[in-house]
């Protein structure tokens, strides 16, 4: 099974984009996630942290903290669907579950590790898998103030609760002037977002058009996107596929805890994004003041497999790197947004202009100004001593 189904068209829905495709057994979940750890060169990351300290906030349905690889990680918020606050957090959903897993599952008695196994999670539950319907919003027409959203109330959530990362394996295909604005906010911040592109790489539309529908907020400016590859590095036929790709991860066949302690595999570009999102937990975790973009510049600069241009819209710039990226990551702390101008460069082969005048009164025509003032006042003067010499030479004058 794959999670394409549950992409919804309505405007203003939220939808996951990963679901459960088998059970998996416990006993042997660390020789079936063996592969998945591999490909985005976990364990050589670990070497250098393990995420210890960082947060990241999973926006998805709630996270189950009585899960044994999740025990003592996990913080709830409220629920998202409500601006109330107040109404508490609906049933624990198997894919905020699995996917928490997959970012910072401990290995707690043998279980599964998640890429960033010392990570927290904050779990901000913004759809409920036993109601996805409920709450829809309208899309925004762009008058008057923007239409609040669970997505916007949970993003501006996790930034103002010390998330550091915020994984985002859902989407919906219509813009939110709130989501838009809240995105900002978070990257504002620091935060660094990661979202999942969509699964809707082998429906019609796009066999006939060569690309596929943009999900959001994938979509957005700043937000990592991430594709669904398969074990062999390919590009899985499902994942979407368009310019919002800015990386690939695992997403086919991915094991994953579930409630109650159990496992199963994940197929969708869910699994990707959380892996991902691991991933960056650990450059977090390094460098915490290490901005959003270079963040970014590190992941998709250091990536595996890149495509033979360099990019494509499939998979990005490749399959994410930890190790890679992490290493990136440190060199990218130095990096300085401006550079210091030599003040006798200038641009073509010319003699440089000289210098701007000085703001300021000018002498000369201070000089002008101040003569005419001088003979102006002599004129008047000696027009007054004219006149009164007449005026006593006049007849009956006294």
């Amino acid at each position: 099974m794959r999670a394409c189904s549950r992409l919804l068209a309505a405007a203003g829905a939220l939808a996951l984009v990963g679901l459960l495709a088998g059970p998996v057994g416990a006993d042997d979940v660390r020789a079936r996630q063996r592969w998945v750890l591999d490909a985005v060169n976990a364990e050589q990351a670990w070497k250098v942290t393990r995420g210890d300290g960082v947060i990241v906030a999973v926006v998805d349905s709630p996270v189950d903290p009585k899960t044994p690889v999740l025990k003592d990680k996990v913080t709830l918020a409220p629920d998202m669907r409500s601006s109330l606050f107040d109404e508490g957090t609906a049933a624990v959903g198997p894919h905020g579950t699995a996917m928490a897993s997959l970012i910072a599952g401990s290995g707690r008695g043998g279980g599964m590790l998640g890429v960033a196994p010392g990570a927290r999670i904050l779990s901000i539950p913004v759809i409920s898998e036993d109601d996805p319907d409920y709450d829809l919003i309208e899309p925004d027409d762009g008058l008057g103030l923007p239409v609040e959203s669970p997505l916007a109330r949970a993003l501006r959530y996790a930034a103002d609760h010390g998330a550091k990362v915020i994984s985002m394996s859902l989407g919906e295909y219509a813009t939110q002037r709130a989501d838009r604005q809240a995105v900002a906010y978070a990257l504002s911040r620091g935060v660094v977002l990661v979202a999942a592109v969509g699964n809707d790489g082998d429906t019609e539309y796009a066999r006939k058009q060569g690309t596929s529908f943009w999900s959001f907020p994938a979509g957005y400016p700043g937000v990592i996107g991430v594709g669904a590859v398969d074990k062999g590095g390919r590009p899985a036929t499902f994942s979407s596929d368009n310019l919002s790709v800015l990386v690939g991860a695992p997403g086919v066949g991915v094991p994953a805890a579930i409630p109650g302690g159990g496992y199963a595999d994940m197929e969708g570009s869910s699994a990707a994004t959380a892996l991902v999102a691991g991933a960056v937990a650990l450059i977090k975790a390094r460098y915490p003041n290490l901005t959003p973009d270079l963040v970014s510049r590190a992941i998709t600069s250091t990536a595996r497999g890149r495509p033979t241009a360099g990019y494509d819209d499939k998979v990005g710039f490749g399959v994410v790197d930890a190790a890679a990226a992490l290493t990136r990551a440190g060199e990218l702390t130095s990096y300085s947004a401006s550079l210091p101008v030599r003040g006798d460069l200038h641009f073509g082969n010319g003699t440089t202009a000289p210098a701007p005048t000085p703001p300021g009164p000018d002498a000369v025509r201070l000089w002008v100004y101040g003569a005419g003032v001088l003979l102006g006042l002599t004129g008047f003067g000696a027009a007054v001593v004219v006149l009164t010499r007449r005026s006593e030479r006049m007849p009956g004058s006294s």
